[in-house]
C-alpha cells in the first residue's frame, strides 16, 4: 500500500526520451483533451504505441512555484472502498512532462501524486478521473497538470477520504468528493475551476483567494526555495498535540480538517510566495472553502434533504424577487447543477416550508405550507401527489417532516404565525399511506415546528409556541419566548414525560438526534443549544459565544453538532458526545469553530444545515435581508469540513462504512447506544 512517506518504485517510460520531449513540447496547459487515447496521441504528437483495448495513457505536466519539475516521481493511483492501488509510475523529463501507461483497473477515483527526486517535503496531487458509483457522470482525463493549486483542491475536496495510504472510501461519497474537486481546480490546466471563478463565487467570496493563499504556502517547499520557510509551514500546520506533517499534502489535509490552525502565522508566511493570485488581503478566521450555487428557482430555500446518490433537494418559500409562494421543489446534483428536471412543479406544492424528508423507497415528501398539504415526488423527480397535494390528517401549515424506521411519515402542523394560540398537532401517514392518516394531539404540542426520529422510533417535536411566532413576525425577537419538546412514542401517543420543559428552551426550532439518542435543540432567542437525554432529561445547555439566532442543527458522523445561524449568517460547530472526535481538552458542548462561527460573503441568513456522504456541509440561504424580508439566493457548500454521514438522513446519524458493499443500510429496527 502506498504511503505518503514512502518512495515509489521507478518505472522506465516506454516512449523514447527524444520522442517524448518532442511530443509534449506541443502540450499547453488548459487545452481541452478528449478522453480517448487516439485524441490524446494526436494532440501530443506521440506515436500510437498503446495496444488495442489497453487503457489509454495519461499525459501530464508537473510544476512547482510556476516552474517545471524535472525528474519528479509520478504515480497514478486508483482508490475505492477496497483501498488504494498503484496503476503506473514514471518520472518527468527535463520539461516536467510525463506519460504513464496504466495497468487495467477500475476505481472510484483516479489521482496522480508527484514528488521531487530526493525531497519528500513537497508532495503534489491532482485528481485524474471519477468513477461511475456516485451521483455524477464518470469521467477520465487523458492529460493533467499537477501543481500546488490542484494539490489544495484535491486535498480539501477529498479530506474525509485521505490518510497515509492515499485516497479511498465508500461510494457514492468518494466519487462525489472527487467530482467536487473539479469545482475548485481544473485538473487539465491546473488552474481554478469553473465554479470557483463563476459569477456566484469569483470575486463575490474569498474562496478563490483562499485557494491561492494555500497554494502559495505549498510552494514554499518547492525545490530551491528557502528550506527554513518550508519547515516553518509544516510546523505551523501541526494540529494540537499532533506531530509535524512530513509533507505538503498532509499539511493541507491538517488545515482542511482543522480550519482554525495558525491562521495569522500561516497567512504571514504565505506572503513570502507570489506564484498564485489574487491571494487573501488579510488573515482568515478559518481555512474554510465555500462554494455558492444559484440554480434556477432555488430562492428562499427553507429545508434541505440529501438523497442516496448525493443529490440535494430543497423546499423554497417564495418566487425569486417576491413574497409569492413558490410552486417548486428543487434538486441539485452533488456538484451543484440542477438535475432531475429541476425546478420541479406540481404535486400540490405551494410555498415549501421548513420540512423535507426522503422515505425508504427514495421518494421525497415536502410540506406545502401555503396549501395545507403534503407533496410527494419520486426519486426521479416525478410528482406522485395530487394537484392539490395530500390533505389527509387535518394538515395545517405543515413544517417539519421525518420518516421513521417503519416508513411512517411524520408531519408537524405549525398552525401559522398568527392566531391559534396553544394549537398544534402531528399527522402520521402510516407506511407513507395518506388514506390511513393518524392525527396526534396532546403532550404539550403547541405550534410544533420540527420533528426528528430517534433510534427507538419515537418522534421528537419542538414546540415553538405562539408567542415565539409573534416575536418572529416582528423580526426583532426580544424577551423570553419559551417553548418545549414533545416526544411521541412508536404507538403514536405522547410519552409520559412530555412535554419536556426547561428554562433554556427559548423558541426552539429545528432539532437533531445524535448516535446515542440525545436530542440537540437550538434556541433562537437565547442563542444557546439545549441537549436532552433519551429519557427527556436536560443534560446540557451550551451558550454560543456570538449572538447568531440559531435556527437549525445537524449531527455529523463523529457526533459533532453543526449549527446554522439565521440572525448572523454563520455556521458554528460544537463537540458532541463523542469527545474523542474533538481536539484534546474538548468536552461535550465545547465550541470548535471560531467565536463568530464559519463565515463567508456567500452565506446569508440560514434556516437549514445538512451534511452529505462526502463530508460537505450544505446551507440554505433563506433570507438575504431581514428588513424588509427578502428571499435568500441558492445554497452554499462548505467543502470537506465534516465527518461524512449516511444519507438520506437516518434516525441515528451514521458514518458510511467502507467495509460493506452497502455503505449505508437503512435503519429499520429500534436501536439504542
Amino acid at each position: 500500500m502506498f504511503s505518503l512517506n514512502s518512495r515509489p518504485r521507478r518505472a522506465t517510460p516506454r516512449t523514447s526520451r527524444r520522442a517524448y520531449r518532442a511530443g509534449l513540447s506541443r502540450y499547453r496547459p488548459g487545452t481541452a483533451l478528449a478522453a480517448s487515447a487516439t485524441m490524446a496521441l494526436a494532440l501530443t504528437g506521440l506515436p500510437a504505441t498503446t495496444a488495442p483495448g489497453a487503457p489509454a495513457p495519461l499525459y501530464g505536466t508537473v510544476t512547482s512555484a510556476g516552474n517545471p519539475l524535472p525528474r519528479a516521481d509520478v504515480t497514478l493511483f486508483a482508490g475505492d472502498r477496497q483501498g488504494v492501488r498503484e496503476l503506473g509510475h514514471t518520472t518527468t523529463d527535463d520539461r516536467g512532462v510525463f506519460r504513464i501507461q496504466p495497468g487495467r483497473s477500475t476505481g472510484s477515483v483516479l489521482y496522480v501524486d508527484a514528488t521531487p527526486a530526493g525531497d519528500r517535503s513537497l508532495h503534489l496531487r491532482s485528481v485524474a478521473g471519477v468513477g461511475s458509483g456516485g451521483g455524477v457522470p464518470q469521467r477520465a482525463e487523458s492529460a493533467v497538470t499537477v501543481n500546488e493549486f490542484t494539490t489544495v483542491a484535491t486535498t480539501y475536496a477529498l479530506a474525509q477520504f485521505t490518510d497515509s495510504h492515499g485516497i479511498s472510501g465508500p461510494s457514492p461519497g468518494l466519487e462525489n468528493a472527487a467530482a467536487t474537486s473539479y469545482n475548485l481546480a481544473d485538473p487539465v490546466s491546473g488552474r481554478p475551476g469553473k465554479v470557483v471563478t463563476d459569477r456566484n463565487n469569483g470575486d463575490k467570496n474569498d474562496t478563490r483567494a483562499t485557494l491561492n493563499t494555500l497554494a502559495n504556502l505549498v510552494s514554499l517547499c518547492a525545490p530551491g526555495a528557502d528550506t527554513g520557510l518550508c519547515r516553518d509551514m509544516l510546523r505551523l500546520a501541526a494540529p494540537q498535540r499532533g506531530g509535524t506533517p512530513a509533507d505538503t499534502t498532509q499539511a493541507v489535509l491538517n488545515l482542511a480538517r482543522n480550519p482554525e490552525l495558525a491562521t495569522g502565522s500561516l497567512y504571514a508566511l504565505a506572503g513570502q510566495a507570489h506564484t498564485y493570485g489574487p491571494a487573501l488581503a488579510s488573515a482568515p478566521t478559518a481555512w474554510v472553502l465555500a462554494l455558492h450555487y444559484t440554480a434556477p428557482e432555488v430562492y428562499a430555500p427553507g429545508r434541505i434533504a440529501v438523497d442516496a446518490r448525493g443529490n440535494v433537494w430543497a423546499t423554497n418559500n417564495w418566487l425569486p424577487g417576491t413574497r409569492d409562494p413558490s410552486p417548486y421543489v428543487t434538486v441539485q446534483d452533488p456538484v451543484g447543477n440542477p438535475t432531475l428536471n429541476s425546478p420541479i412543479s406540481g404535486g400540490g406544492m405551494k410555498a415549501g416550508a421548513w420540512g423535507i424528508a426522503i422515505d425508504h423507497q427514495g421518494s421525497v415528501w415536502a410540506p406545502s405550507y401555503g396549501g395545507d398539504a403534503m407533496a410527494k415526488y419520486s426519486a426521479a423527480g416525478k410528482p406522485l401527489s395530487p394537484g392539490t397535494g395530500f390533505k389527509d390528517g387535518g394538515l395545517n401549515h405543515p413544517q417539519g417532516t421525518a420518516v421513521d424506521q417503519k416508513g411512517n411519515v411524520w408531519i408537524a402542523n405549525f398552525y401559522g404565525l398568527k392566531g391559534n394560540r396553544g394549537k398544534g398537532s402531528v399527522t402520521v401517514y402510516p407506511h407513507g399511506d395518506p388514506s390511513k392518516a393518524i392525527t396526534v394531539t396532546g403532550g404539550g404540542l403547541d405550534h410544533p415546528f420540527a420533528v426528528q426520529i430517534d433510534g427507538h422510533g419515537r418522534a421528537w417535536v419542538s414546540n415553538a409556541r405562539f408567542n415565539g411566532a409573534e416575536l418572529m413576525d416582528t423580526r426583532a425577537p426580544r424577551g423570553h419566548a419559551g417553548g418545549s419538546v414533545t416526544v411521541i412514542g412508536a404507538d403514536f401517543r405522547p410519552t409520559a414525560f412530555s412535554p419536556v420543559k426547561d428554562a433554556s428552551l427559548d423558541w426552539p426550532l429545528a432539532l437533531a438526534v445524535d448516535s446515542r439518542n440525545n436530542v440537540w435543540v437550538p434556541n433562537f432567542v437565547s442563542n444557546s443549544i439545549t441537549e436532552i437525554g433519551p429519557d427527556g432529561t436536560v443534560t446540557g445547555v451550551y451558550e454560543l459565544p456570538t449572538a447568531i439566532a440559531p435556527w437549525s442543527v445537524a449531527v455529523d458522523g463523529s457526533d459533532r453538532v453543526w449549527v446554522a445561524g439565521f440572525g448572523a449568517p454563520s455556521v458554528s460547530v460544537l463537540c458532541g458526545v463523542n469527545t474523542g472526535a474533538c481536539p484534546p481538552g474538548s468536552s461535550t458542548g465545547s465550541v470548535l469553530s471560531p467565536p463568530d462561527g464559519y463565515r463567508s460573503k456567500s452565506v446569508q441568513h440560514l434556516t437549514a444545515v445538512q451534511l452529505d456522504q462526502s463530508g460537505n456541509v450544505w446551507l440554505a440561504n433563506n433570507w438575504s435581508r431581514l428588513v424588509p424580508p427578502t428571499g435568500g439566493t441558492g445554497l452554499v457548500e462548505l467543502i470537506g469540513v465534516a465527518t461524512p454521514v449516511c444519507t438520506p438522513l437516518q434516525p441515528l446519524p451514521a458514518r458510511p462504512a467502507a467495509a460493506d458493499a452497502t455503505a449505508c443500510p437503512t435503519q429499520t429496527g429500534t436501536q439504542s447506544r
